[in-house]
């Protein structure tokens, strides 16, 4: 009885543990996928490492990407570290939030 009882809450571990950690990071990754497939050459885009560009070459093949960062200073990524589409806006309401001002900019 007692072996079905630890192997029921070894059970119980591994399926919450798939449940908080595993599932949410397969979505998240699941959706990360189809964003980088609807990239599109001229989007301004910020990559994992922070840096922020506009696209000008897409190469699926090699899976890398080509972004101005400066007038004449093109570098290549790998297209899987392009993280999402830069909004200026969006990331300075991030930055209120986390300082803890409100929504409102007061000018």
């Amino acid at each position: 009885m007692e072996i079905i009882f630890s192997f029921f809450i070894i059970l119980v571990i591994v399926v919450a543990y798939w449940a908080f950690l595993v599932f949410p990071r397969q979505r998240e990754y699941k959706k990360h996928i189809q964003y980088v497939q609807t990239l599109q050459i001229g989007d301004e885009v910020i990559t994992f490492g922070g840096l922020i560009g506009t696209i000008t070459h897409i190469d699926e093949a090699y899976g890398f990407a080509r972004l101005q960062v400066a007038d004449g200073l093109e570098v290549r990524v790998m297209i899987f570290a392009i993280r999402q589409v830069y909004n200026p806006e969006e990331i300075a309401r991030n930055i209120r939030m986390a300082q803890g001002q409100s929504e409102v900019s007061e000018i």
